[in-house]
């Protein structure tokens, strides 16, 4: 068996265990040195959170019975897709279609922030009070099939070895626990870490209530887009332990922190201007 079959046949053990292994990793350490405090209590948080997270599962298995990796492997048997047509090394063809997953997901993340609609869904991950792990896996259920269709589509136009979309899958959801815990990295340590991977105090400040704030950083795992299209933004005016995390108009617990109130949120107030262009402090993000 070659190592696209071994991949393919063991995908869900290996997303699985790297989740939990990474959850568990990132949860101790939150426990140990947190790096704000919370305003919503760690178990309603959690049980609601991950309750979203458990309710997109299921949905998806319902809606897209095969996953990214059954896609990759039909491109592949159809001769589809960049990878699959041009012949070159494996390992070039796994770096590059990893490189090129995550500029897309970066795009789609600007995306979602600049079409009014699709910040309607969006701003279920961004209406947090709070900032910890498991806000990085908190996405409304019609945003996970929007990013699973963009997902699909790249795959084949790309022809991604099969090794490469697990690699991928698995450093997307490691790394969006990583840079959304609520947890202390040395100064030094950041600041050197940055350059290759998004921190989570890189990623904090794009939780901010402050528009300029919010439309900026949007990596989940390399930095170098933010920094490439003039999205980059440093540290938090207000710095890390006093900023407001989340967005202003939406601060009841029933409508940001429990899981009905999370699904109905794309659904509140009128549909309003909220484009990428509104990076002004002071215009307030609250629509």
């Amino acid at each position: 068996m070659d190592i696209n079959g071994f991949v393919m046949s063991h995908e869900s053990g290996i997303r699985m265990g790297f989740f939990l292994g990474m959850l568990a990793v990132m949860g101790v350490w939150e426990l140990i040195a947190p790096r704000r405090a919370l305003t919503v209590s760690k178990a309603v948080r959690w049980a609601n959170n991950l309750g979203l997270v458990l309710f997109n599962s299921v949905l998806l298995r319902l809606v897209f019975p095969a996953a990214a990796v059954g896609v990759a492997a039909f491109a592949a048997e159809q001769g589809w897709g960049l990878f699959n047509y041009h012949q070159v090394p494996f390992w070039l063809a796994v770096v590059a279609s990893v490189v090129a997953m995550d500029f897309i997901i970066w795009l789609q993340h600007v995306m979602v922030h600049a079409l009014p609609l699709l910040w309607r869904l969006h701003r279920v991950h961004h209406a947090d009070p709070d900032y910890d792990l498991t806000t990085g896996a908190r996405f409304h259920p019609i945003e996970i099939f929007l990013s699973m269709g963009i997902k699909f589509a790249t795959i084949l136009l790309l022809g991604p070895p099969v090794v490469a979309v697990v690699i991928f899958e698995v450093v997307l959801n490691a790394t969006a626990m990583f840079n959304h815990g609520n947890v202390r990295l040395p100064q030094r340590v950041d600041r050197v870490l940055r350059w290759l991977l998004v921190t989570p105090d890189m990623h904090r400040v794009h939780h901010s209530v402050e528009d300029d704030e919010a439309n900026s950083n949007f990596g989940f795992a390399l930095p170098w887009w933010d920094r490439l299209f003039g999205t980059y933004r440093d540290q938090p005016r207000a710095g890390h332990e006093a900023m407001t995390i989340g967005i202003r108009k939406y601060r009841r617990p029933t409508d940001v922190s429990w899981l009905p109130g999370m699904l109905l949120l794309p659904f509140r107030g009128k549909i309003s201007d909220y484009t990428i262009n509104r990076r002004q402090w002071g215009d307030g993000n609250d629509d």
